[in-house]
């Protein structure tokens, strides 16, 4: 399966800037990350790829179907996990899911009972079924949401923001079910945190202000911050003008002086080039037009209000 999607633009208002601007990209199988600041329109897309919305021009079509003349046959392939799940405290996981399944219209009783615990053996809820939601770790939540989200075996799974709020433990947990739940599916990830594309997606796009900066996999967008990255030692003085000058990704203190990583075109005096990771290529490339304003986003406690 395949997604298309072509000249896609939402404008929530007469004079307001465009959420998506012309938008064009075109998405296979496997599992797609979708990179972007706050405000870069990530969570628009996914809700008009999700079919919440409906955008204002363009056209998104979900293998041969066309989401807009075809929203209820596309519903029907789509499995989505919103940045805020929660569930119901007071169900057990079982009867959540057995819930869920009657509300989607998921019958008889048999088939039903058996997608519930295919699911939850998918995301290894199993052996904890019965147990009640609000017992659960902030990990358990996601992956119960992942569970609500393939009981009608979808063929295109969304997933926003999958890891704001998870530990380092669950974070990698997390993110390994997603690669396993790839291998038959389209798996799409909305995030700000480079991490959860780095260790789970072949492909990308980087979305800033309702456009595409770049399309392609992760070794081909660290080739374009090759000879971009780069490390100095300043005294903590020093920190501010060089945050005006270059774009900053990470700063630790180094005996009394200040390690700091960065990326940019030509580098500070005192600076050695070091090999670019995926998170220097992001920030290089989503920050090419001001320097200052791109930096990394801490992956284990990510700014809330993500977009």
């Amino acid at each position: 399966m395949r997604i298309d999607i072509r000249d896609v633009s939402m404008v929530y208002g007469p004079g307001a800037i465009a959420a998506l601007d012309g938008l064009s990209l075109e998405i296979g199988s496997g599992t797609f990350g979708l990179l972007g600041p706050n405000g870069a329109g990530k969570t628009t897309l996914m809700r008009i790829l999700s079919t919440q919305m409906v955008p204002t021009s363009g056209q998104v079509r979900v293998g041969e179907l066309d989401l807009q003349q075809q929203r209820a046959e596309v519903r029907r392939l789509l499995g989505y996990l919103p940045q805020h799940f929660g569930g119901y405290p007071t169900l057990t996981a079982a009867e959540f899911l057995d819930y869920m399944g009657r509300l989607g219209g998921l019958s008889p009783a048999a088939r039903r009972r058996d997608r519930v615990e295919a699911a939850l053996r998918d995301v290894g809820l199993y052996e904890v079924r019965q147990r009640r939601i609000g017992a659960f770790s902030g990990g358990m939540v996601r992956r119960l949401g992942i569970a609500q989200a393939l009981l009608c075996e979808p063929r295109f799974l969304i997933v926003d923001e999958p890891t704001v709020g998870l530990d380092p433990e669950e974070r990698i947990r997390f993110r390994g079910l997603l690669s396993r739940l790839a291998r038959d599916r389209v798996v799409i990830i909305s995030t700000h945190i480079v991490g959860d594309v780095a260790t789970t997606c072949d492909d990308l796009a980087i979305l800033q202000v309702g456009r595409i900066l770049f399309h392609g996999s992760p070794a081909r967008l660290i080739d374009g911050a090759r000879d971009r990255a780069w490390q100095v030692r300043v005294a903590d003085g020093e920190f501010e003008e060089l945050s005006r000058r270059f774009h900053i990704v990470g700063v630790a203190v180094d005996d009394g002086r200040l390690r700091v990583r960065l990326v940019g075109d030509d580098p500070p005096a005192g600076a050695e080039p070091v090999p670019p990771t995926l998170e220097d290529a992001y920030v290089y490339c989503a920050g090419l037009d001001e320097p200052g304003a791109a930096t990394v986003l801490d992956p284990v406690a990510p700014p809330a209000g993500a977009d």
